[in-house]
């Protein structure tokens, strides 16, 4: 996979890692057809070599994922009721 970015005004296309978002004049490539690209006449093809560290998960990643895991672990608490006013209630829990 890659992504096609080109510039008219250049006649350059570049053809890099898959872009993180979405961007004018660029398109997502599968791994066929970033292979066989081909481009006009007199323009120039720049390739990127991937960064193949940056495929995997980040530290900052790892540590998202496992507090997140820590928050879905965590005991719940019943919310309690605090205060009614007509078909309304006020609701409060018992970390408050």
């Amino acid at each position: 996979m890659a992504t096609l970015t080109y510039v008219y005004g250049d006649q350059t296309a570049v053809l890099g890692p898959l872009a993180t978002f979405a961007e004018p004049h660029s398109y997502d490539l599968c791994a066929g057809h970033a292979e066989s690209l081909s481009v006009p006449r007199g323009w120039e093809v720049v390739r990127l070599a991937p960064d193949p560290g940056a495929y995997g998960p980040s530290g900052d990643d790892l540590l998202a994922l496992a507090d997140a895991v820590r928050e879905a672990a965590r005991p719940r608490t019943a919310p309690v009721a605090v205060g009614r006013r007509g078909h309304l209630r006020v609701v409060g829990s018992d970390e408050d």
